[in-house]
């Protein structure tokens, strides 16, 4: 994938109140606010226009996911304040606005852009989904199904450069290897990790590092007990885990196993989910089939790239 260009503008020039977000040449626009700024956003005409809209917040139930709610309007800001007075709607913190620049989106086509991003956002289970339905997508003619699909790889796209990443799926390995096979840049740049594994009379993990994840393997077994040094949001993990079955007893009841492959933003998040306390990933992870700990292979590549570049 090339690279693209993102225009990013904080309407009152701060980090926490609204902003917006374009790609070049996309004729796409999106307006991000918070809830309590419905006000400030009610001044701006484009939240009048066609368009979708996701309601985000925390979700009550479970720690470490965000709620939401995904709708369409032919006036999205009249549709928000709707929402407003609805007590189903408590958990909503931040608003994301979906627009058409040049006011091409017609009611069919939010409808197919509502659809569509609802379906994304079920399969990819980063977050819990409010809407109670998943509307089927309308047919619509091929030209305007090749349009709206462009238009929402670029929302998908942009959604989690904004810290919006309920639609992005856990990387996978076949999904990252597909993505560097149509690569131009040295794939020192974005390897392919190698299988890291760790393993004790407690726990037999495996996980690899892809798209800048790092992600703990299906069939991983873990340490059962957790101690008072487990920080409290991998507490939360373990026990979301738990609770939405990727985390099961195993058949000899001495630890846990994963049903599927779990995401962590670091080594060390994921070490300190396999041994239910806090240990430093970067040492406890070894290459597979060697002593090489995560670290020293990290240093390894970097080394290697510097000796590339500095050669050129």
């Amino acid at each position: 994938m090339s690279g693209r260009s993102i225009r990013i503008f904080l309407v009152d020039g701060t980090a926490t109140g609204i902003m917006t977000a374009e790609i070049m040449n996309w004729t796409g626009k999106i307006i991000v606010s918070p809830r309590s700024q419905l006000v400030s956003l009610a001044q701006r005409n484009e939240t009048k226009r066609t368009g979708i809209y996701v309601l985000v917040g925390e979700d009550p139930s479970s720690p470490i996911k965000d709620k939401v709610y995904i709708g369409e309007s032919d006036n999205v800001l009249k549709r928000l304040t709707q929402h407003n007075s609805n007590p189903a709607k408590d958990f909503w913190s931040r608003t994301v606005i979906v627009i058409s620049k040049d006011e091409n989106l017609t009611k069919a086509h939010v409808r197919y852009l509502e659809s569509r991003l609802i379906e994304i956002t079920a399969q990819a289970s980063q977050a819990t989904l409010e809407n109670g339905t998943s509307p089927e997508t309308p047919s619509l003619p091929e030209p305007d199904v090749a349009d709206m699909e462009y238009f929402l790889e670029q929302l998908l796209t942009l959604l989690p450069v904004l810290n919006f990443p309920f639609a992005t799926s856990v990387p996978t390995i076949s999904t990252s290897l597909s993505t560097q096979a149509n690569e131009t840049v040295p794939t020192v740049l974005q390897p392919i990790s190698p299988i890291f594994t760790a393993s004790s009379s407690d726990y037999n993990a495996k996980a690899q590092e892809l798209d800048g994840q790092f992600v703990i393997l299906k069939g991983s077994t873990i340490k059962k007990e957790t101690k008072n040094s487990l920080g409290a949001t991998y507490r939360d993990i373990r026990e979301q885990l738990t609770k939405d079955g990727t985390l099961v007893e195993t058949t000899d009841g001495v630890g846990f196993q994963l049903t599927a492959d779990v995401s962590v933003s670091s080594p060390s998040g994921a070490a300190s989910i396999i041994t239910g306390t806090s240990v430093n990933g970067r040492e406890f992870w070894k290459v597979e089939g060697t002593s090489q700990t995560y670290n020293q292979w990290d240093q390894e590549r970097i080394s290697k790239f510097a000796t590339m570049t500095s050669d050129e």
